[in-house]
């Protein structure tokens, strides 16, 4: 585990040093609420300790996670419009360790004020205290630390416009791959992993960091979809 570790700070320069003009999760529009509370999260599997080899950022696609929970009040913030409407977000940073990953280390409860600074990237005050209470705590000693490190590298990044991608034709894996390398300076295809549903349409992005938050090549399990996998991606507009 690795608390408190130059990993960690050299990762944040890093990402500082790169970062692109900042979007709130490729958000249409965002609001933020006045005040948050901060969930209650209980473990639902064992604390697992190991080494950090690595990080993956998970960026989920809003509009097909939103599709069919429109109406439920459990993703209100996310899906419902009324506090914003949204592209890419942060679905969590995760410290992986070679062909596993650690999970549910000891960890203090966050800080409202910490979590709302993420909602625009992560719309949801549940999901960022689980995100925190799994993986965080395996890589940070404070959530306020991995709450920053997840904005810079998010903000480090220029997302590009899958509402135009959407409308390529013969749309693939490999397509999104070049798009997203054609708008980063510093990645390249084999660290974007691609992830689809059962019905091929985008589910998330999954971006592979080495212990420094260098771009590095995904595994298999990581990497998803093959580059001539065909792709559609729901617009929800």
């Amino acid at each position: 585990m690795a608390n408190g570790s130059a990993a960690i700070r050299s990762g944040i320069a890093f990402a500082a040093a790169i970062a692109a003009t900042p979007l709130a999760a490729q958000s249409y529009q965002c609001r933020l609420p006045d005040s948050i509370a901060v969930p209650r999260i209980a473990p639902d599997a064992a604390p697992r300790r190991l080494p950090v080899t690595g990080y993956t950022l998970a960026l989920s696609w809003a509009p097909e996670f939103c599709r069919t929970r429109e109406d439920n009040p459990g993703h209100a913030r996310q899906c419902s419009g009324r506090d914003g409407r949204f592209g890419l977000v942060v679905h969590g940073l995760w410290p992986d360790s070679g062909r596993s990953w650690p999970q549910w280390c000891r960890a203090r409860a966050p800080v409202a004020a910490d979590m709302r600074r993420n909602l625009c990237l992560s719309p949801s005050a549940r999901l960022l205290a689980k995100q925190w209470a799994k993986h965080g705590s395996c890589m940070a000693k404070r959530p306020a630390t991995y709450f920053k490190v997840t904005r810079i590298l998010y903000q480090g990044l220029q997302i590009p416009d899958f509402d135009r991608i959407s409308r390529e034709e013969d749309l693939t894996a490999g397509t999104v791959r070049t798009r997203f390398v054609d708008a980063n300076r510093g990645w390249r295809a084999d660290a974007i992993g691609v992830h689809l549903n059962s019905r091929g349409w985008l589910e998330e992005l999954r971006l592979c960091y080495d212990k420094r938050f260098m771009p590095t090549t995904c595994d298999r399990q990581r990497r998803g979809a093959r580059d001539k996998g065909a792709v559609k991606i729901w617009r929800g507009l």
